[in-house]
């Protein structure tokens, strides 16, 4: 792997798989402890639960120790340039992981920074969340080459993170959004280019989720779009995750939602807390795949 982890564009095919056999060593050696001795600063703008509590927790249970940051006492950008906290928090820790509005705050961290920068999320992408993904996709017997993912709602940094992963994994990928709803343009192009996955963009969310393996949804309003709400509920109402969707779906199809979810807006109860939901093995795997990426990028580092 490169010094930083900021996309799954980052990785190649080895690295990833690499990085899921990892994480299955390190979730039964707990004695395991490459990050003795070692210290990772955390700069959060944005709100968390799981993704605070798994570095926290990861970085704990690896033998190193956490420093969490919040974003009134760093003023990442703002009071202090991003080159200046990279620098001065380098002396100090051993990696910096970030979870930040704009992605290009991490690409100027991690340009200044002398230690690892792991993208926690940003607007862009949300790389950490998309292994967990695969990991429980494993964990469910559904990775294999081809295995059709349906994403339903927003093309968002989920979404853009999982067409990182179909330039480097062959899935089939099928994007149920509305229009002025797209991924990046530039990412879902990258994508195409790559000829490794079958992508396409379906705007009838029963057509996409035709006889799917799984079925994913995200959050319609993302933090930062508070103001749209109103606007975005409209827009995305027959894009639903509900159990009259998931009888288009294959019979042993699984659901997947990344957190925290607003129930009976993109998902409903029953969706959510059915038999075929994973979404609470998708938390926990956090964990697992965030200790084998900072295991790699720290624990090697001497």
């Amino acid at each position: 792997m490169n010094k930083d982890f900021l996309s799954i564009a980052e990785l190649t095919k080895d690295e990833v798989l690499g990085l899921l056999s990892l994480a299955d060593t390190l979730k039964v050696q707990k004695e395991t402890r490459p990050l003795a001795g070692k210290t990772v600063a955390m700069i959060f703008q944005k709100p968390s639960l799981r993704t605070r509590v798994s570095f926290e927790v990861g970085v704990v249970q690896l033998g190193g120790h956490a420093i969490f940051l919040t974003d009134e006492g760093v003023g990442l950008g703002v009071r202090e340039s991003a080159a200046d906290v990279a620098n001065v928090l380098s002396r100090f820790n051993d990696a910096i992981v970030a979870r930040v509005f704009d992605h290009q705050l991490l690409l100027d961290l991690a340009k200044h920074a002398t230690v690892p920068v792991i993208n926690a999320l940003s607007d862009l992408s949300h790389p950490c969340q998309i292994l967990a993904d695969l990991y429980t996709l494993r964990q469910h017997g559904k990775l294999r080459d081809h295995v059709k993912v349906a994403y339903v709602g927003d093309g968002n940094n989920i979404v853009n993170s999982w067409l990182e992963l179909a330039s480097i994994l062959p899935i089939h990928l099928t994007l149920a959004v509305p229009f002025g709803y797209e991924p990046d343009r530039e990412i879902f192009q990258r994508a195409q280019d790559a000829k490794v996955s079958r992508i396409e963009i379906i705007r009838d969310p029963k057509n996409a989720v035709n006889k799917a393996d799984v079925v994913y949804t995200d959050t319609w309003t993302s933090m930062g779009q508070e103001k749209e709400k109103t606007k975005r509920i409209f827009d995305f109402w027959e894009y639903q995750v509900n159990a009259a969707l998931l009888r288009h779906a294959k019979k042993d199809v699984i659901v997947m939602h990344c957190l925290p979810a607003h129930r009976g807006e993109e998902i409903t109860n029953e969706a959510l807390d059915g038999p075929q939901s994973v979404v609470n093995d998708q938390a926990e795997n956090r964990l697992h795949i965030q200790k084998a990426i900072m295991a790699t990028l720290i624990g090697k580092r001497t």
